[in-house]
């Protein structure tokens, strides 16, 4: 499955697993059967339950049509008002763990589910070929709207294990030195752990440095270089964090 960084306003580095097109298929096909259902009842108790079809007699066809899209106009703005309200979301794509996030890390304005709104009139054409094969040849499996919005649609979905979490295997026998990392917070931690994972991985000695340099900022500590190095001194404020919080494993 493919990935996108997005830079936060944190300035931190996020990999997020891009929401696959069977996972956007199904999410279409979930707020579709909403809005038939949607359609079926309004109707249902327009015709039925208010027996109000008579008004339609003796009207021309542009003043029934008019009725009808009246009747039927949420269906039209179901997936821009939901987006707004949800978040990037809609009930489909919560039903699917997925939702649309802006490549640059900022969270999408209104504006930008309206683009994505407007551009879906030519993403469903030709029976939703032309959004098909947008998302198969794109980078980021973005339709037409989505790049035009500069955004993406990501999966929520946690396929991780130990090594992708705040836990960290400790020894029983274990002393911690910085009773001072309870001022952190899990999600402090995740992204500790996170970034200092990846940078070990292309040994990223800047990325360490600044890591270090922010964790000492925040906890108020001053580290003797010569006694403890940036990285033992991460990796023990990632093993001391989980020895106060109780997170060993």
């Amino acid at each position: 499955m493919s990935q996108i960084a997005i830079n936060t306003s944190q300035n931190v580095n996020i990999s997020f697993n891009i929401a696959g097109v069977g996972e956007r298929m199904l999410a279409f096909i979930i707020d579709l059967l909403i809005r038939v259902a949607y359609v079926i009842i309004v109707l249902y108790v327009f015709f039925n339950i208010f027996d109000l079809g008579y008004i339609l007699n003796g009207l021309d066809q542009w003043s029934v049509m008019a009725i009808y899209i009246v009747l039927t106009f949420p269906i039209y703005i179901y997936p821009l008002v939901l987006e707004s309200l949800m978040e990037g979301q809609t009930p489909g794509k919560k039903l699917m763990k997925i939702r649309v996030v802006k490549i640059d890390g900022y969270q999408a304005s209104f504006g930008d589910y309206m683009i994505r709104w407007v551009f879906r009139i030519v993403d469903i054409s030709f029976a939703g070929l032309v959004g098909l094969i947008s998302m198969i040849v794109s980078k980021n499996n973005q339709r037409l709207g989505d790049i035009a919005s500069g955004t993406a649609v990501i999966s929520l979905k946690n396929n991780i294990n130990i090594s992708h979490t705040i836990l960290e295997n400790i020894q029983e026998n274990y002393i911690p030195s910085f009773p001072q990392v309870i001022a952190l917070s899990d999600n402090d931690m995740r992204i500790i752990k996170d970034n200092y994972t990846k940078a070990l991985k292309v040994d990223d000695r800047q990325i360490i440095s600044r890591l270090s340099d922010k964790i000492k900022g925040i906890l108020k500590l001053e580290i003797d270089p010569t006694k403890m190095t940036e990285r033992q001194f991460i990796n023990v404020i990632i093993k001391d964090y989980n020895y106060y919080t109780g997170k060993d494993n």
